[in-house]
């Protein structure tokens, strides 16, 4: 969904069009925004990412025709530090679906929720090519705790996802922390919302930071009524 306001870094070729849309440039903040903020992995934004790549492409055909030209390396310039945003921002929103599937450097994207990822239906919310990775980090840790301690243990504590046989659920398969605050902001003004039963009803109004439970304001986020931040 197009926020319909223009990047300032974006610079017009022959006076017409922008090196990268400013829509999608938009959209893939926002995403990029989402994902660092949220506690759990989000959709796969499919389409978004592969325009973001043939755009990717054509910037960097149209700064290399504009090296060769003997453009002005100033506007040569400018047009690099597009592309070197647009990249950056590609890169940094799947590095970050990468670590919340399978890393251990921040306290909501570590490896303990590579199972619970990998079983449930937030799988259907990756990629391909997550998909795989998940499946194959998730296989070589399985393979690595079975071989250096489960094999060493009762058979009755032998599972890596219950802490014993007389388990009836996963209990050892941590989720992700979806009832955490997260800082967000209402696009509109909207009534009275019953966003939490625990909680009195909230009025949101457009521009306005909050700090809410994520649980509570998910189905919002996922229809672009409020933004994370």
């Amino acid at each position: 969904m197009a926020t319909g306001s223009v990047d300032a870094s974006s610079f017009p070729i022959d006076g017409d069009e922008p090196l990268v849309a400013a829509t999608d440039v938009e959209l893939l903040k926002r995403a990029w925004r989402h994902e660092k903020a949220a506690p759990e992995i989000l959709q796969f934004q499919g389409d978004l990412v592969q325009a973001i790549r043939e755009q990717i492409q054509q910037m960097e055909d149209i700064v290399e025709e504009f090296a060769e030209s003997g453009s002005d390396p100033l506007t040569v310039s400018l047009y690099q530090m597009d592309l070197d945003r647009a990249q950056f921002l590609l890169r940094s929103y799947l590095r970050i679906r990468l670590q919340k599937v399978a890393t251990n450097c921040h306290p909501y994207l570590i490896e303990k929720y590579m199972i619970h990822i990998s079983e449930s239906d937030m799988l259907n919310q990756l990629s391909e090519q997550e998909q795989k990775f998940a499946k194959r980090c998730t296989d070589d840790m399985e393979k690595h705790l079975e071989q250096s301690v489960l094999s060493r243990l009762p058979l009755f504590y032998q599972s890596i996802r219950k802490q014993s046989s007389s388990s009836e659920e996963n209990d050892m398969v941590p989720e992700p922390p979806v009832d955490s605050f997260v800082f967000c902001k209402s696009k509109g003004s909207w009534g009275a919302l019953q966003l939490d039963e625990r909680e009195d009803p909230l009025e949101l109004v457009a521009d306005d930071l909050y700090i809410l439970r994520y649980l509570s304001i998910k189905p919002l986020v996922e229809t672009g009524q409020v933004d994370l931040v």
